[in-house]
């Protein structure tokens, strides 16, 4: 194959891999703009109807690494194509719900294929070429949050002029458009000669650690934070994560592989990772509805589902426009300056809520600076990861990530449905949140932040690895 060949299949090849990204995490803001108004639609509680969003999240972070074991078993490709069914089959599900447990049931299924963003990554590996792969991780990096803040205004839009159904039919067909291209476009991808056993307890055993503990958080403020199923619900979470962590550091074929997260650089960027996951969401699940809200309330905005996500719009098209200046960035300062810088931008335009909250273009402003954080930060933690690893490992290193940044954002819907909850007023006969509660969201997504950026300084510089996992006795590289 010539090099110009060889150009045109690795750019398809990035493209249909970021345009999967961003299909997949539309997911997790696709039913923001409707969380008013779920309550009435299925005829459930607004703390039930919060884990419409909390359940996505909740799938995606038990399916991440599930599916990345599965795609170095038996191909990163073929598991592409195998998330693509439950995104199908749970978009249509939802499209034809009329009650919570269908619903639940739809969405649980469509945060089953967030898989495809870590899958995306490891089959960049195999299939681009060195001088592109740091660039088309980047971007599939990216995507985690360009979907998320694209899925705003693709939803208000369509829900303002058609029905609501539309948007999980909509998302559906999109859905089948990716395994299209994904068959037709992509490539298959190396499947090691022994793959291994599959960890079926450190799978069951992360799924019960992750559902008891959000289930103890979105329902803390209804049962009690002091009652005994919530008590309860803590203290079971909390054991089956030791008893997990445990046993996937004993076993010789892991879920999820503890032990490339042992090291400094890599222990710090997963933490770091998961705060940035938990304080992304605050904005995304609250700016909409102070948008929406009525003027009579003296903090809404009364703004319509559309020009709510017409306002929105910008910041998603600024995180995929900030990748190149991130890349330019960590060429010169190294990505531990890329990743602090994108912290601390989150964090200064969480904290600027104070005075901007109460204003369309203020709104904006938070959102747009929060967007370019995200993406800098976003676009700089797979190099911190590669860097920090042998090649041999950068495919679990990858999928723990993930899976933490999964977990921050689960836990961020869940938080922040207790604090609307918990911190709400009646308005004309209807309980809505308090501009307390939604400034209250903002300032815990503004400290998160600012714990990245302070854990982002501890980061140590390290040796630059050899291709075969060696750490050469040269001098320390620019981090």
């Amino acid at each position: 194959m010539d090099g110009t060949s060889t150009t045109g299949f690795a750019g398809r090849t990035i493209w249909v891999l970021v345009f999967a990204g961003i299909v997949t995490t539309v997911m997790s803001t696709l039913v923001i703009p409707l969380l008013g108004e779920l309550p009435a639609l299925l005829g459930t509680s607004p703390s039930n109807a919060s884990w419409v969003v909390t359940v996505t999240l909740l799938s995606g972070a038990v399916a991440t690494p599930v599916t990345g074991r599965l795609g170095d078993m038996y191909g990163a490709r073929r598991m592409l194509l195998v998330c693509t069914i439950p995104l199908v089959v749970g978009s249509f599900l939802c499209a034809m719900s009329s009650s919570l447990a269908p619903m639940l049931i739809g969405r649980a299924l469509q945060g089953a294929g967030f898989g495809i963003v870590p899958l995306g990554i490891s089959a960049l590996r195999s299939l681009v070429p060195p001088a592109r792969l740091g660039s088309a991780i980047a971007l599939m990096s990216s995507s985690l949050g360009i979907g998320g803040a694209l899925g705003l205004p693709l939803a208000a839009a369509v829900i303002q002029f058609t029905s609501w159904r539309m948007l999980f039919w909509g998302v559906g067909f999109l859905s089948v458009l990716v395994a299209v291209l994904i068959a037709w476009l992509v490539r298959d991808t190396p499947v090691p000669s022994e793959a291994g056993r599959f960890d079926v307890f450190g799978a069951l055993g992360l799924s019960l650690a992750l559902v008891t503990g959000l289930l103890a958080i979105s329902k803390g403020g209804d049962w009690g934070w002091t009652s005994a199923t919530v008590l309860t619900l803590f203290a079971v979470s909390i054991v089956v994560f030791v008893v997990w962590g445990r046993w996937e550091l004993r076993s010789a074929a892991p879920l999820v592989d503890l032990r490339v997260a042992r090291g400094n650089r890599v222990l710090v960027t997963n933490i770091v990772a998961t705060l940035i996951g938990f304080s992304m969401y605050f904005q995304a699940l609250l700016v909409p509805q102070i948008r929406m809200l009525p003027e009579a309330t003296g903090y809404g905005l009364g703004q319509s589902m559309v020009v709510m996500g017409l306002w929105c719009a910008p910041a998603g098209l600024l995180m995929m426009a900030i990748s190149p200046v991130g890349a330019r960035l960590t060429t010169l300062r190294g990505p531990r300056a890329t990743l602090c810088v994108g912290c601390l931008m989150i964090a200064v335009s969480y904290a600027s809520s104070v005075f901007l909250m109460g204003s369309t273009w203020g709104l904006m402003v938070i959102t747009c600076v929060i967007a370019a954080g995200i993406g800098l930060a976003y676009g700089a933690i797979p190099t911190l990861i590669m860097g920090a690893v042998p090649p041999t490992q950068i495919s679990s290193a990858n999928s723990v990530n993930t899976l933490l940044r999964s977990v921050g954002g689960t836990a961020s819907a869940a938080v922040a449905g207790v604090v609307l909850a918990q911190m709400s007023v009646d308005f004309a006969g209807t309980v809505i949140p308090s501009e307390n509660g939604f400034l209250t969201g903002m300032l815990i997504g503004a400290a998160t932040a600012l714990l990245a950026a302070a854990a982002t300084m501890t980061i140590r510089r390290a040796s630059p690895v050899d291709r075969d996992g060696t750490r050469p006795a040269t001098s320390a590289s620019r981090l």
